[in-house]
C-alpha cells in the first residue's frame, strides 16, 4: 500500500512552532497531512478541543487543503481507517520522547499494521514543548518565538487575570 496522506496526531495544547515545523516537513513527503487533535482528558488540557482545533487551523491556513485539522477520540488506528492510511507521523525531541513514542508505535503496528515515522523538529525549535509554552505564558513571558501570534493571543486571553 502506498499513501499520499499521513496522520499527525497529538494533543497540541497549544500548537507551537515545533509542531508546525513537523507539518511543513511532512508536506515535503506527503501531499496531505491530517492533524488529528486528541481529546485526551487524562492530560487535563488548558484549551478545549474546539480551541485547539481553531488554533491549529489558523496556524496552517497557508497550506490550504493540504492540511486537514480535526478532533478525534478513541484509538488512532481507528481514526486512520477513516482516511484509508496506515502512516503516522510523530515528532520527537529527546530520547525520552522516543522511548514513549516507540511503545505507542509498536502498539499501533500490532493493532493494525500502522507504520510510524519519527521526525525531529529543526534544531532551533527542538527545545519547545507545549508545557514550556504554557509555563512562560502563565508567567507573562514572551512566547512569540515559540508560537504563532494568534496562539500567543489566545494564551494571553486564557491567562488574563489568573496570575495577577
Amino acid at each position: 500500500m502506498t499513501t499520499k496522506l499521513c496522520i499527525y496526531p497529538g494533543t497540541f495544547d497549544p500548537v507551537h512552532l515545533g509542531h508546525l515545523d513537523i507539518v511543513k516537513r511532512a508536506l515535503n513527503i506527503f501531499e496531505t497531512v491530517v492533524v488529528a487533535i486528541a481529546e485526551n482528558p487524562k492530560k487535563k488540557p488548558l484549551f478545549t478541543i474546539d480551541e485547539r482545533v481553531d488554533m491549529f487551523k489558523n496556524s496552517v491556513k497557508e497550506y490550504g487543503d493540504r492540511v486537514i485539522v480535526e478532533p478525534f477520540c478513541g484509538l488512532l488506528v481507528d481514526f486512520a481507517k477513516k482516511y484509508d492510511t496506515k502512516i503516522i507521523i510523530r515528532g520527537v525531541r529527546l530520547f525520552t520522547d522516543f522511548e514513549y513514542e516507540l511503545q505507542i508505535a509498536m502498539t499501533n503496528y500490532k493493532l493494525d499494521q500502522v507504520e510510524t515515522f519519527f521526525m525531529m523538529p529543526s534544531q532551533e525549535l527542538i527545545h519547545i514543548s507545549s508545557t514550556i509554552v504554557k509555563d512562560v505564558a502563565f508567567h507573562k513571558g514572551d512566547v512569540l518565538q515559540m508560537v504563532p501570534e494568534y496562539v500567543a493571543k489566545k494564551l494571553r486571553e486564557k491567562f488574563d487575570g489568573q496570575n495577577s
